[in-house]
């Protein structure tokens, strides 16, 4: 495969050498047992592709992409660092979500467009007004009883909820290496165990095995934001059903990551 060159950072993307995933597993033992600074080095210039094409996601947002690189090879090295050879897991899954988490954290702290002061304090009184109502009645409330709670417009408070948060699809490919495509959905936490791997696979198994009213149930619930009056609105049945599919759902999930 050719690659267009692209300089980036000072370095010549183009001629940037791709190791293999047992390359770099070997590496990092050696690394490991010796601390040598070369062989550091080594996994670092190894895996410059990947920190790349992580960084290409996030570009467009009116950040220099030279920080951004460099941004991206922090997380690289704390990857490097921090990777446990106990664990089956591929090298550059455990990488994604330590630079897109390091990208994440730069762009919250030092991103040019701030939200203002106001609109943050409507999100957070409108999530406490959330969190209150759901002890009260023991279910998700609504948008618009969330606006009376607090007083203010449905409108004004999901705008405000929308200005604090940084929405991408769970479906989004984040980095493909030898046809292994890994998605959003597969990065959901910048530190998992192998077990938790293990889990979602059996999880997704389980999801298949659902019937159709129960994954409708799940994708308005979980995927859309919809609170259950929503979804039993929706679907045409009582918000007891939805609560009763969604439980049992969840029950079935839950058995067969414990398996």
């Amino acid at each position: 495969m050719s690659y267009h060159k692209v300089t980036i950072a000072g370095i010549n993307t183009s001629e940037l050498t791709v190791l293999t995933e047992s390359q770099k597993i070997a590496l990092l033992r050696d690394y490991q047992q010796t601390h040598d600074k070369k062989i550091r080095d080594t996994l670092i210039k190894g895996n410059l592709r990947l920190v790349l094409s992580i960084v290409q996601r996030f570009a467009g947002r009116g950040e220099d992409v030279d920080d951004l690189f460099q941004i991206g090879v922090v997380g690289l090295m704390k990857a490097i660092d921090n990777f446990d050879l106990t664990k089956e897991v591929r090298f550059s899954t455990y990488c994604v979500p330590m630079i897109s988490g390091e990208l994440r954290r730069h762009l919250r702290d030092y991103h040019h467009i701030k939200v203002s002061r106001s609109l943050r304090d409507l999100a957070y009184k409108a999530i406490q007004a959330k969190e209150q109502l759901t002890a009260r009645y023991q279910r998700e409330p609504t948008m618009d009883e969330i606006a009376s709670e607090i007083g203010e417009s449905r409108a004004d408070i999901t705008i405000a909820l929308d200005s604090i948060s940084d929405p991408v699809s769970l479906y989004e490919p984040v980095y493909s290496d030898a046809g292994d495509t890994l998605y959003v959905m597969d990065q959901l936490s910048d530190q998992e165990s192998a077990e938790n791997w293990i889990a979602r696979f059996s999880m997704r198994d389980a999801m298949r095995s659902l019937g159709e009213r129960e994954k409708q149930i799940l994708h308005l619930r979980f995927l859309c934001g919809r609170t259950q009056m929503e979804v039993a609105r929706e679907i045409g049945i009582s918000q007891a059903q939805v609560s009763r599919l969604e439980k049992a759902a969840i029950a079935r999930i839950r058995d067969a990551a414990e398996v």
